[in-house]
């Protein structure tokens, strides 16, 4: 071989490399500018009055914003019915059983015996994995119905999804230490001290950060508060979308937007457990 064919031959290797190499790099690029997939871990699909988006279009919004899982509700239980008996391609349904029919039902079902009837009939339907939200507030959760249906979801293998302060979150698990609760906002804005209190006293307690306020600061970064609790505690956290009324399906997207862009200033493997990691977890079905 002469030392001109020599020279164009290691020309052409040395160019087939570049090549290879930009294409890894196009595609490890394209792999990480994709979105991190969400488990939607508080959703409300509410059929009263009545659904604002019909089942397929809200399918259609999961996928469009990379929603990979959702913990499904609604008021009163048709709409997880239906989102069940879809059974859609690529979507985790984790469906828990409302304790209400309508709105009102919200300020009574902690008193309400129908209430646990209700809970106990959709029970037999074979699926659910928990109990919520409810919502309850202080005293309110010691009550002769609260810790019945406590001790029925802990009987049944289910969790429980508690809007609550403090005060209800530590009566719940007062009633039945066994009990399994995923905190509905977290506290809202309760310290992170006091949030970090409440996760180390109760290893079966989990924070979803839906509505959570102190996050972020004006700057659109995350507080160090929040960042050390994150740390700290990177198993105990999901996120959710809270579809209570219509405005917040129509900014779904806004909302899933606004989670990715504080987890992106998270450690990767720390902002994959907050995404889905943790759900899948608690709930099954690997990706």
């Amino acid at each position: 071989m002469t030392v001109r064919q020599a020279f164009r031959s290691a020309s052409r290797y040395i160019a087939a490399v570049l090549v290879l190499a930009c294409m890894t790099d196009t595609v490890g690029q394209a792999r990480a500018d994709e979105p991190i997939e969400i488990f939607d871990a508080h959703m409300h699909y509410n059929w009263e009055p009545k659904p604002h988006y019909g089942v397929d279009e809200v399918l259609a919004l999961f996928r469009k914003h990379r929603v990979t899982g959702i913990l499904a509700t609604s008021r009163p239980n048709t709409g997880t019915h239906a989102l069940m008996d879809a059974k859609p391609q690529g979507l985790q349904i984790v469906p828990f059983i409302r304790p209400y029919r309508v709105r009102a039902d919200i300020q009574t079902w902690f008193g309400d015996p129908f209430i646990f009837d209700l809970v106990q009939d959709e029970f037999k339907r074979g699926y659910y994995r928990g109990i919520g939200e409810f919502h309850i507030s202080g005293k309110a959760a010691d009550s002769e119905w609260v810790k019945k249906t406590v001790d029925f979801a802990v009987e049944h293998d289910l969790y429980l999804h508690a809007h609550a302060d403090d005060v209800a979150v530590e009566i719940l698990m007062r009633h039945n230490p066994r009990a399994r609760i995923i905190w509905a906002h977290t506290g809202f804005g309760l310290s992170t001290d006091r949030v970090a209190e409440m996760l180390s006293k109760y290893p079966k307690l989990w924070g979803e950060l839906s509505y959570r306020g102190g996050i972020v600061g004006g700057s659109g970064m995350l507080t160090a508060e929040w960042r050390a609790l994150f740390e700290r505690f990177p198993d105990r956290f999901l996120l959710g979308s809270d579809t209570w009324i219509n405005e917040r399906w129509e900014s779904y997207g806004e909302i899933m937007a606004g989670y990715r862009a504080w987890l992106a200033q998270l450690p990767p493997k720390i902002a994959a457990q907050i995404a889905h990691g943790n759900a899948r977890a608690l709930f099954g079905g690997e990706r």
